[in-house]
C-alpha cells in the first residue's frame, strides 16, 4: 500500500488513501464503509460524553417557588413581625389581670446621738449623748393593684393585638404573592431568552447556508464576492449576538438565584415553553376583589386598628377604679436605748385593703390632642384605602386589556410565523437557482427574525399580564 498524502479540497485538508490496484471495487468500498462507521462512532460517542458532563438540571417552576418560598428574606422578614405580633396576642387577656410586687428592704445606720429631755419634776432640762449608735431597718411589702375600670381601655387593647395579628397575617401573605410574582415572571423571562436564542441559531443557520450558497457561486463563476462578505458579515453579526443572548440567559438565571436565596452551586436549566391561560374573564377578577387582594385588605385592617387607638384615647377621659392591697412588714432594731421610755426593739406587720378612684380633670389637654390625632389616622386610612381601590381597579382594567390584546397578538404571530419561514424557504430556493437576489433574501431572513421576535413577546407579554390578574385577585397563592 502506498502511503497517502493530504489534498486541499474547498479549503479543507483531506488524507488521501492510495489503496493496492489488486483490491476489487467492492473490497474497497467495504474499507471506505468501516472508515465512515468510525468517524461517526467516535462523534457520537464525544457528543454524548460531553452531553453527560454539560448536562444541567431542569428546574421547574414548581420548584422554584417552593425554593423562594422557603428562603425569600423579605419572606422571612414578614414572619418575624408576624411572629411577634402573634406573641402579643397570646398574652392579650392579661390586660385583665392585676399586677402583684413584691418590695424588701434592709438598711443599717451609725450615728452619733445628742439628746435633751425635759425633766418630770421639774428640775431642769437633761441631756444625753451617744456616739456610733448603731440601728438594723428592715421592711418588706407585697402590694396588689387591680383595676377595674379605665374607661374601657383594655378591651381595646386585647381587641388591638387581635387586629394586629391579623395584620401580620395579611403582610406575609402580601409579600409571598409579590414573591411568587417576581419568581414567575422571572423564570418565564428566562424561557422568553431561551427560546430567543433558538431563533438567533434559526438565523445563525440560515446564514451559514448563505455563506455556502455564496462561496459555491464564487467558486463556479456565477457569484460575486460582495455577497460572499456581505453574508459573513451577517453570520458573524448573528453569532455576536448568540453571545449577548447566552450573557442576558445567564444574568437572568442569577436573578432568579437570587429571588429563590439559594448557594448557586448546581448550574440549572429551565423549561423550554410558556404555558398560557386563555379563560380569564374580567367580571371573575373584579368579583369581590375587596376580599381577596391584600393591599387593600392591609389598608382596611389599619384603619381597624386606628379605630381601636382611638377607643384607647377616649377612655383615658374617664376615671379609673383599682382594687389595692398590701401586705407590709417593718422591723426596728436600736443596739442602745436612751431612757426606759424608748424601746430598743420593734416590729409590725399586717395588711390593708382599699379602692382608688383616679379622675382625669386637666392634664393640659394632652388627651384632646392625642383623640384628634387618632381620628386624623382613621382619615387618612380611610382615603389610603379609596385611593388603593382607584389603583387597583385601574390595574385590573390595564392588566386585562393587556391580556386581550396580546391573546390577539400571539394568534396573529403564530399564523405569520409560518408564512415567514414559508417566505425564507421560497426565496432560499429561488436563491440557489439565481432567481432572486441577496438583497430579498437578506429581506425575508430580516422578516422571520422580526416575526420571532414579536411571537416571543407576544406570549411573554400575555404571560406578564395573566400573572398580574392574578396577582391583584391574590389568587396567586390560596
Amino acid at each position: 500500500m502506498k502511503p497517502g498524502k493530504w489534498k486541499k479540497v474547498n479549503n479543507h485538508l483531506l488524507y488521501n488513501f492510495y489503496l493496492p490496484s489488486t483490491i476489487k471495487t467492492n473490497s474497497k468500498k467495504f474499507y471506505v464503509g468501516m472508515l465512515y462507521r468510525i468517524i461517526v462512532f467516535f462523534l457520537l460517542s464525544l457528543f454524548l460524553f460531553n452531553g453527560k458532563i454539560n448536562a444541567q438540571k431542569l428546574l421547574s417552576l414548581e420548584e422554584a417557588i417552593a425554593t423562594a418560598l422557603q428562603n425569600n428574606y423579605n419572606i422571612q422578614l414578614a414572619k418575624n413581625d408576624s411572629i411577634i405580633a402573634a406573641i402579643d396576642y397570646s398574652y392579650r387577656n392579661t390586660v385583665f389581670l392585676p399586677t402583684l410586687n413584691a418590695s424588701a428592704s434592709t438598711l443599717w445606720n451609725t450615728n452619733n446621738q445628742d439628746l435633751k429631755f425635759v425633766k418630770r419634776s421639774g428640775g431642769g432640762d437633761s441631756a444625753v449623748s451617744r456616739d456610733a449608735v448603731r440601728t438594723n431597718n428592715i421592711s418588706a411589702s407585697v402590694n396588689l393593684n387591680w383595676v377595674l375600670f379605665d374607661g374601657l381601655r383594655m378591651f381595646a387593647i386585647r381587641d388591638r393585638a387581635e387586629e394586629l395579628v391579623k395584620l401580620g397575617s395579611l403582610t406575609i401573605k402580601e409579600q409571598v404573592i409579590n414573591t411568587i410574582a417576581l419568581v414567575v415572571t422571572t423564570y418565564y423571562d428566562v424561557v422568553r431568552q431561551k427560546q430567543q436564542l433558538k431563533s438567533v441559531d434559526e438565523q445563525i443557520a440560515l446564514n451559514e447556508e448563505r455563506v455556502k450558497l455564496a462561496q459555491y457561486k464564487l467558486d463556479i463563476g456565477t457569484g460575486a464576492k460582495p455577497d460572499l462578505l456581505q453574508s459573513k458579515v451577517d453570520l458573524n453579526a448573528q453569532r455576536s449576538l448568540r453571545m449577548l443572548q447566552e450573557t442576558q440567559i445567564e444574568q437572568l438565571k442569577e436573578q432568579l438565584i437570587q429571588a429563590m436565596n439559594v448557594v448557586n452551586t448546581v448550574t440549572f436549566d429551565v423549561s423550554d415553553s410558556i404555558p398560557l391561560n386563555k379563560n380569564i374573564v374580567l367580571a371573575d377578577i373584579q368579583t369581590d376583589i375587596d376580599k381577596t387582594n391584600p393591599a387593600l385588605l392591609i389598608a382596611q385592617k389599619n384603619i381597624d386598628i386606628s379605630r381601636l387607638i382611638l377607643k384607647e384615647r377616649k377612655g383615658e377621659l374617664l376615671p379609673t377604679i383599682s382594687f389595692n392591697s398590701a401586705y407590709n412588714f417593718t422591723r426596728n432594731d436600736n443596739n442602745v436605748a436612751v431612757n426606759f421610755n424608748q424601746p430598743f426593739f420593734t416590729q409590725n406587720r399586717g395588711y390593708n385593703y382599699g379602692f382608688t378612684a383616679s379622675i382625669p380633670i386637666f392634664n393640659r389637654f394632652n388627651t384632646r390632642r392625642l383623640i384628634k390625632q387618632a381620628e386624623l389616622d382613621i382619615r387618612f386610612g380611610e382615603l389610603t384605602l379609596l385611593n388603593q381601590r382607584s389603583l387597583v381597579t385601574l390595574d385590573v382594567i390595564n392588566a386585562f386589556k393587556n391580556y386581550e390584546l396580546y391573546k390577539k397578538v400571539l394568534d396573529l404571530e403564530e399564523e405569520n410565523i409560518l408564512l415567514a419561514r414559508e417566505n425564507v424557504d421560497i426565496i432560499f430556493k429561488t436563491y440557489r437557482l439565481g432567481a432572486a437576489t441577496l438583497v430579498q433574501l437578506r429581506e425575508a431572513q430580516s422578516s422571520l427574525e422580526l416575526a420571532n421576535f414579536r411571537l416571543i413577546g407576544a406570549r411573554y407579554n400575555a404571560k406578564l399580564a395573566e400573572i398580574d390578574l392574578l396577582r391583584l385577585k391574590g389568587e396567586l397563592v390560596r
